[in-house]
């Protein structure tokens, strides 16, 4: 299964450190090091933070804990961070920020974590010590929360901190058969040149849909004034395809009932239950993915209902909160219909993480741990289009070709 991906090469331990030759960076908000498996060996770990015990012990499993301080970030201080890093990641909580989450925004006790974030920042700024790049990962809702003004406010951040900085909306769908359009920061020290190549004079529409675009003509001036438009080359046509990731040979007992795969097929609206007819008379399998979600009827009433799709590619993990946000599987052949959840390994193939990767043992740990995720291509991504560009004028680093 790991052909169907290309990976950097990465191992699951501590990598011996090299700081004379690598680009060194801070993971926060680490998860179970997504990140870490996407600059792989490439690039040199200095620390890694995460408040979550459970993630760190997927994250010790694969990296080892030389560098991983599981804390809330609120209790560290600029000086738990060792030396200095060229990168600083942060994939701060998304639950507030979300369409579907609370709507409490950047004041809300999750995505608020942003600030001591910045704290750390600001603290390894006035040391000295500020990262050249700081990349942000979070939802799409935060172009939108609060009419704006906590995108607004994560702009006032580089700015008043000295970066110039712009956002782009990435879709792991471009690299995986995975729905997941995430929104992305990144900043840049005033002390490092932009070459004219990293960036255009406009926005482009594959990384700049007009929500965030018009997120920024809404900026004060001064934010305004550093905004850079970053250009990165669209990638090679994805060719894998959700059913080349999904495991047709577990046992039995993870498969549902006849009658749980009858009452899922009941939940279908007209127009889901047509995809389904459509998938039967293809005369080949089909594997689609179902998620549960709450809609309104035709008297107003709220009715539980399966939405299914049959175009090769997943709907978006999320982590699982209850049943409905659980994606299962559903493979049609002919007459015959089977449906089941997800395992947590094919929903770490589509997050892009090799099957080498330890996962949990416990299912909703393991959903938690890769739909709380980054996916990794995407990082790959920006590390070798953007971040190791913008570096080559640092020596002496071995930088990603």
């Amino acid at each position: 299964m790991q052909t169907l991906l290309e990976f950097p090469n990465v191992q699951n331990a501590a990598p011996q450190r090299r700081k004379s030759v690598l680009p060194r960076y801070y993971e926060f908000f680490a998860g179970g090091g997504m990140v870490r498996a996407a600059l792989g060996n490439e690039w040199d770990c200095l620390f890694a933070n995460d408040f979550d015990h459970k993630k760190g012990a997927s994250y010790r499993a694969n990296w080892g804990c030389e560098e991983l301080r599981v804390a809330d970030i609120r209790a560290l201080k600029p000086e738990d961070l060792p030396d200095a890093a060229e990168l600083a990641w942060g994939s701060f909580p998304c639950q507030d920020l979300s369409l579907a989450g609370s709507g409490a925004g950047l004041k809300g006790e999750r995505s608020g974590t942003f600030y001591p974030f910045w704290d750390l920042m600001r603290g390894l700024i006035e040391d000295g010590r500020a990262p050249k790049i700081i990349a942000l990962e979070n939802v799409c809702g935060a172009i939108t929360s609060h009419e704006g003004k906590d995108f607004s406010s994560i702009c006032s951040t580089f700015t008043d901190a000295g970066y110039r900085y712009g956002a782009l909306v990435v879709d792991a769908e471009l690299f995986l058969p995975h729905s997941r359009p995430r929104l992305f920061f990144v900043g840049v020290h005033e002390s490092l040149n932009i070459p004219p190549e990293l960036h255009c004079e406009a926005p482009h529409s594959l990384w700049h849909p007009r929500a965030l675009v018009n997120a920024r003509a809404s900026l004060p001036q001064g934010s305004k004034e550093k905004w850079v438009w970053w250009k990165l080359p669209k990638p090679p046509k994805r060719t894998i395809k959700l059913s080349d990731l999904i495991d047709h040979s577990v046992s039995e007992a993870d498969w549902h009932s006849a009658d749980e795969t009858s009452a899922l097929i009941e939940r279908m609206s007209s127009i889901n239950f047509a995809k389904l007819e459509a998938a039967k008379k293809t005369g080949v399998r089909m594997v689609g993915g179902i998620y549960k979600r709450t809609r309104l009827d035709e008297w107003g009433r709220k009715v539980q209902r399966a939405e299914v799709r049959f175009d090769e590619v997943s709907g978006c993990l999320r982590t699982p909160a209850g049943g409905s946000s659980r994606q299962l599987i559903i493979v049609v052949e002919g007459e015959q219909i089977r449906s089941r959840l997800i395992t947590i390994r094919e929903t770490a193939r589509l997050m892009g993480l090799p099957d080498s990767y330890v996962l949990p043992r416990n299912y909703n740990e393991g959903y938690h741990l890769t739909g709380d995720g980054v996916a990794v291509p995407v990082v790959r991504h920006f590390a070798k289009h953007l971040f190791s560009p913008l570096l080559k004028q640092f020596q002496p680093f071995r930088l990603v070709a």
